[in-house]
This record gives C-alpha cells, sequence and structure tokens, in this order.
C-alpha cells in the first residue's frame, strides 16, 4: 500500500471554498480505486495549513488514478475551481507507506 500525505497552504479567508473542494475530492479518490483518510482542516494554530491523506494499493494504482482524474469531468471541474478562486496558494504532495499492527 501507498499513501499520499499532501499538505497545503490555503487562503484562510476561503476556508468554506476548501472544504467544498475537500469534500468533494474525497468522493473522487474513492470513486477512483483508492481509499481517502480525511482532510484535516486548521482549527488551533496556523489558519492557513490544512492536510489530507489517501491510499491505494500500489503506485502503480495511484498513477492509473492520475491518469483516470485527467479525464474525469468531475476531477477536472475540481482542479479549474481552485485556478479561478485560488483558495490553494501551494502544496506539497509525499508519499508514505503505512506500519499497521
Amino acid at each position: 500500500m501507498i499513501t499520499c500525505h499532501v499538505r497545503y497552504v490555503i487562503d484562510p479567508y476561503q476556508l468554506a471554498e476548501f472544504e467544498a473542494y475537500a469534500k468533494a475530492w474525497i468522493a473522487v479518490v474513492q470513486r477512483l480505486g483508492g481509499t481517502h483518510h480525511g482532510y484535516f482542516l486548521p482549527s488551533e494554530g496556523a489558519s492557513n495549513i490544512a492536510h489530507c491523506l489517501f491510499s491505494f494499493p500500489s503506485l502503480a494504482d495511484y498513477e492509473a488514478y492520475r491518469q483516470a482524474a485527467l479525464g474525469d469531468p468531475q476531477s477536472v471541474a475540481l482542479v479549474d475551481s481552485v485556478v479561478e478562486k485560488k483558495f490553494i496558494l501551494s502544496y506539497e504532495r509525499s508519499f508514505m507507506r503505512p506500519l499497521l499492527s
């Protein structure tokens, strides 16, 4: 299993926009074969940092998801909304493997 961790720098004045985006992406990831572990939004401390975690059985499965997302109308619309509204200022993506009991 491979888990993708994304650290977002968001516009704290557009948190509602980011929340709507996040909820929609959870469904996209699940529909395209992944397991989404959720988004983690600002609460205390920094108000402009959010995180998400989602997993695929392998890196090859993740790459297949990325290709499928490029042609998926819902994911394309979500990316377009980020470009238009600029509620995500930047993001960093890293990959991890879980250590489970």
